[in-house]
């Protein structure tokens, strides 16, 4: 596998009327957020320098609840329209549910079966488009102009943003010395509101020099990697992985400047790599969804001289997927043991 060091900028725009989300961005949505996001704590992979920041155990399964909450604080929306491959649409139909609003989840025909249906369990509508994620996300704008809804797009928006980068600031907190901090990359956003952490370690008290920050995409679509090392935005054709929530085809337009100026670098990770990794995880009685465990995948082949962080980022997976996962690497016994306590 491969790796892009980040010394190359970009041209990309953010969008009209909108700016960029700066560090005090991030603080301020880990106040807005309290109330309703678990502080998730770190847990070391046995015999490794691996920490997981167990966002598995945040209230909605994944990271995701942490931008959508302050995309929603700061919004106030009645109404909400979204474009997710699963985990993004669980977190909006969770807080729609509990502001008892509307909300409109649009998925491509490929998505994951148990997560349309536990996004349907929460009360929101699904609506199904053909193609791939940019024809998903157009249905989404639409929709949410057609209905007069407010969007609340899955990572490209600076609310967002600045919300998932809250993790970022309870990593700060929890390990200030760790040599590097590993993020899976799918729409960007993660990573983007990691980049903006990263001042944290600069604060008062902390240590001076702030982690490696390295975001992780599957080798099939590795837009940010090819857009940084361009320094333009690039689109990759429509992808086939296990990590079904990195197969975006296009780096967001908002993310992108972030992850340029704030990533110390890229990297990709095979389909292989990545069951390999969720077998390890299981073996210790952790569920990763193989998303999450990307990330883990690449931080477990490289070497480091102190701890590193890796952001578990979800655990939200059927039983019957991560068992035929799982076989291909060769781990048959049963699961559900371990699936029932996850």
């Amino acid at each position: 596998m491969s790796s892009t060091d980040n010394t190359t900028g970009t041209t990309a725009d953010a969008p009209a009327g909108g700016g960029l989300p700066g560090f005090e961005d991030v603080r301020a949505a880990a106040r807005r957020i309290a109330p309703v996001v678990r502080r998730t704590p770190l847990w070391r992979v046995p015999g490794t320098p691996v920490l997981l920041k167990r966002e598995d155990l945040q209230k909605s399964g994944s990271f995701k609840l942490r931008g959508v909450t302050n995309a929603f604080a700061v919004a106030e929306p009645s109404r909400v329209v979204t474009a997710s491959s699963g985990n993004h649409g669980k977190a909006v139909a969770m807080l729609a549910r509990a502001r008892r609003i509307p909300a409109t989840v649009v998925m491509t025909a490929q998505s994951a079966p148990e997560k349309v249906e536990r996004i349907r369990e929460l009360g929101a509508r699904v609506r199904f488009v053909e193609g791939g994620v940019a024809e998903r996300n157009r249905l989404a704008e639409s929709l949410a102009a057609e209905q007069g809804a407010t969007l609340v797009p899955s990572s490209d928006h600076a609310d967002v943003i600045a919300g998932q980068g809250t993790a970022g600031l309870e990593i700060a907190a929890a390990a200030p010395g760790v040599e590097a901090v590993y993020v899976p990359v799918g729409g960007g956003g993660l990573l983007a509101g990691m980049c903006l952490a990263k001042r944290a370690w600069a604060m008062p008290g902390a240590p001076d020099r702030a982690p490696v920050v390295v975001g992780v995409e599957p080798a099939s679509a590795p837009r940010y990697a090819l857009s940084v090392a361009t320094g333009r935005p690039v689109t990759v054709p429509p992808s086939a992985s296990v990590a079904d929530g990195l197969r975006g085809q296009a780096p967001g337009r908002v993310a992108l400047p972030l992850v340029a100026a704030g990533a110390d670098r890229l990297t990709v990770v095979d389909d292989e790599e990545i069951v390999r990794a969720m077998a390890l995880l299981w073996s210790h009685g952790v569920v990763a969804e193989p998303s999450s465990a990307a990330a883990v995948a690449a931080a477990l082949r490289a070497e480091h001289t102190r701890d590193v962080v890796v952001v578990l980022t979800g655990g939200n997976i059927s039983r019957a997927r991560f068992d035929a996962l799982l076989e291909t690497a060769g781990r048959t016994r049963d699961t559900a043991a371990v699936l029932a306590a996850a």
